[in-house]
C-alpha cells in the first residue's frame, strides 16, 4: 500500500451539479456571448433587419431594438444573460444603442479569444481592455461637438437618425418635430442645470389611421371616459380639480353595526348618506371646478349631480395620470374637499371625451406651459404601432441625454474608426504585453462600421478602407453613408448621434466582456424538476 498513488476520483460537488473548468469554460462563455451579439447584429443601422418573435402564448413582436429581441428571447446562458445586462444598462442609461453595446462585446471577446490563443493570460486581456476603454472615452470626449439645448435643428437631426431604419421611418420628419417639441416643453432648469423625466411625456397608443395621424397635445390624455352619459362632452376653460379620495359615502374604520329597527330609521339613514354626498357635490361646484378627476370612485348619486351641474367628472384614474395631470395643468392634488381652494384648481384650454373605435380617451388639451405632454401614436395594426413607440423611446432617450450633457457626434461609424486610429497610435507607446490587448480594442471597434456596411449589402472590406483612409487623412467626421455606399461627412448628411449613447455603449460592452473573461471555472447545479403538483402551503399530505 506505501507508496501507492491513490487513482480514485475524488468529488467535492454532488452528483446533479456540471463543472467546466479552465480555457473550456473560457471558450464556452466567450461562444455563448458571441452568439448573442450575432443575433441582434444584422439589426444594426439604417438597412438592419427585423426580428420576429413569438412567445409561447403565441403573441407576435416585431422588432430591430436590440434590448427588445434580448428580453423576448428568454435566454438561458449564464454569460449570454451578461450581453442582455448589457443592453438593460444601455437602455436604462441612454435609452438607445443597445445594438451597438452588445455587439461591440460580442467582437471584443471574438478579439480576446484570438489572444487566448496565443497563450496571452486573461488578466493581461482585461488589464489592456481597461486601458483601452478609459482610453477610448478620452477620445471620444475631445471628438464630440457641443450643442446648444435649443438648437432646434440640430435636435431634430438626432431624432430622425435615431428613428431611420425602424417603422417610424415614413414619418420621420413630422415624429421629429413633434418630439423636439415634447422635450423642449417638459425639459426643466434646476440650479443652472437642465434636467429632463421622460416618465413626464406620456405616449398614449391607439389603432386606426396612419403614423402621419400621430399627434402631439399639449396635455395629457387619460384612458377613460366621463362617468355620466349626461355630463358635458366637452368643457373649454376647464377649472380641474383633482382628488385622491372616493367621492362616496366612507366606510368606518372600525368594524361597527348600525342597527335599525323601523322603516323611519332606515329612511333617515339613507336621508343622511344623500345628504353627505350632495354635500360633497356642493363643495366641488363652491371650489369654481368644472372638471373632476378622481382617483378613486364616484357614487352614483354623486355621479347624477355632478352631471346636473354640468361637470366634467372621470373617476378611477391611475396614480400616475394624476401626478402628470397636476404637472400640465399646475392643479395640486387635492386629499380632503374641505381643503379645496381655488389656488387648487388647475387649468387647460379645452377639456373633451374623444371616440377611437370602441374606446373613449379624455383630452385635457391646451395647457399653458405643461410640465407633462401626451404623444397620440397612431398606426394600422398594433404591431405597427408597438415598434413606432420602441422607436419613438429610443429617439427621447437620445434627445434626453443631448439636452443634459450638450454633445454629440458623428454617425455612420465615424467615432468608432477615429477612436481605433488613436488607441492603435496609443499602443504603439506601450511596452507590455497590454499593447496586444489595446491593439485587439482596436480592431474590435471596426466591427461597427463592417455591420453597417454588410447589413446594406456593400462590400465590408472596400468600406473600411476607404473610411481608414479618410480618417488618416484628417476627415475624422467622414461615416458610411448605407443609401449612397460612399464615405461621405456625416455632419453635412445630418446624420448625428448623442456623445453618451457611444461612451455608454463601449463603457458597458468592455466591462462585461472583462468579466466573461476573468471566469475560468464554471460551477452549475442542474435545474431541479417539481414532481407532481405542489401542495398549498401549510396543508399536509395525508
Amino acid at each position: 500500500m506505501n507508496g501507492e498513488k491513490i487513482t480514485q476520483p475524488i468529488l467535492i460537488l454532488p452528483e446533479n451539479y456540471s463543472r467546466i473548468i479552465g480555457k473550456d469554460a473560457q471558450r464556452t462563455n466567450i461562444m455563448a456571448a458571441r452568439v448573442v451579439a450575432e443575433t441582434v447584429r444584422t439589426t444594426l443601422g439604417p438597412k438592419g433587419m427585423d426580428k420576429m418573435l413569438v412567445d409561447s402564448l403565441g403573441d407576435i413582436t416585431i422588432t430591430n431594438d436590440g434590448v427588445t429581441i434580448l428580453e423576448e428571447m428568454e435566454i438561458a446562458h449564464p454569460a449570454a444573460k451578461m450581453l442582455v445586462e448589457v443592453a438593460k444598462t444601455q437602455e436604462e442609461e441612454v435609452g438607445d444603442g443597445t445594438t451597438t453595446a452588445v455587439v461591440i462585446a460580442g467582437e471584443l471577446l471574438k478579439q480576446a479569444s484570438e489572444l487566448l490563443d496565443q497563450e496571452i493570460h486573461p488578466t493581461i486581456i482585461a488589464k489592456g481592455y481597461r486601458m483601452a476603454a478609459d482610453k477610448a472615452e478620452e477620445i471620444l470626449n475631445q471628438f464630440a461637438i457641443d450643442v446648444k439645448p435649443n438648437d432646434r435643428g440640430t435636435m431634430e437631426k438626432i431624432a430622425i437618425t435615431a428613428m431611420t431604419g425602424k417603422s417610424a421611418e415614413m414619418a420621420r420628419e413630422k415624429l421629429a418635430k413633434l418630439l423636439v417639441e415634447a422635450v423642449m416643453q417638459v425639459t426643466e432648469e434646476k440650479n443652472g442645470k437642465r434636467t429632463i423625466d421622460l416618465d413626464n411625456i406620456k405616449i398614449e397608443k391607439r389603432t386606426g389611421g396612419g403614423i402621419d395621424d400621430t399627434e402631439l397635445i399639449h396635455g395629457i390624455v387619460i384612458d377613460k371616459e366621463r362617468v355620466h352619459s349626461d355630463m358635458p362632452k366637452a368643457v373649454k376653460n376647464a377649472k380641474i380639480l383633482l382628488i385622491d379620495t372616493a367621492i362616496e359615502v366612507k366606510e368606518t374604520e372600525t368594524d361597527a353595526q348600525i342597527r335599525i329597527t323601523s322603516p323611519e330609521q332606515l329612511q333617515a339613514f339613507l336621508e343622511q348618506e344623500e345628504r353627505m354626498l350632495r354635500d360633497m357635490v356642493e363643495k366641488i361646484k363652491k371650489s369654481g371646478a368644472n372638471v373632476v378627476f378622481c382617483q378613486k370612485g364616484i357614487d352614483d348619486l354623486a355621479q347624477h349631480l355632478l352631471a346636473k351641474a354640468g361637470i366634467y367628472a372621470v373617476r378611477r384614474v391611475k396614480k400616475s395620470d394624476m401626478e402628470k395631470l397636476a404637472k400640465a395643468t399646475g392643479a395640486r392634488i387635492v386629499s380632503d374637499l374641505d381643503d379645496v381652494e381655488k389656488k387648487d384648481l388647475g387649468y387647460a384650454g379645452v377639456v373633451e371625451e374623444r371616440k377611437f373605435g370602441e374606446d373613449a380617451l379624455t383630452f385635457v388639451m391646451e395647457c399653458k406651459n405643461p410640465k407633462a405632454v401626451t404623444i397620440l401614436v397612431r398606426g394600422g395594426t398594433e404591431h405597427v404601432i408597438d415598434e413606432i413607440e420602441r422607436a419613438i423611446e429610443d429617439a427621447l432617450g437620445d434627445l434626453a441625454s443631448v439636452i443634459e450633457c450638450g454633445k454629440i457626434v458623428p454617425g455612420g461609424g465615424a467615432p468608432e474608426i477615429e477612436v481605433a486610429k488613436h488607441l492603435t497610435d496609443f499602443a504603439e507607446k506601450l511596452s507590455g504585453r497590454e499593447q496586444l490587448a489595446v491593439k485587439a480594442f482596436a480592431k474590435a471597434l471596426e466591427i461597427i462600421p463592417r455591420t453597417l456596411a454588410e447589413n446594406a449589402g456593400l462590400d465590408p472590406i472596400d468600406m473600411l478602407v476607404e473610411l481608414k483612409a479618410s480618417h488618416e487623412s484628417g476627415k475624422k467626421n467622414y461615416g458610411l453613408d448605407v443609401f449612397e455606399g460612399k464615405v461621405v461627412d456625416m455632419l453635412e448628411k445630418g446624420v448625428v448621434e448623442p456623445l453618451e449613447v457611444k461612451t455608454q455603449a463601449i463603457k458597458s460592452a468592455s466591462e462585461a466582456a472583462i468579466m466573461i473573461l476573468r471566469i475560468d471555472d464554471v460551477i452549475a447545479a442542474s435545474q431541479k424538476e417539481e414532481k407532481g403538483p405542489k401542495m398549498p402551503e401549510g396543508e399536509e399530505e395525508y
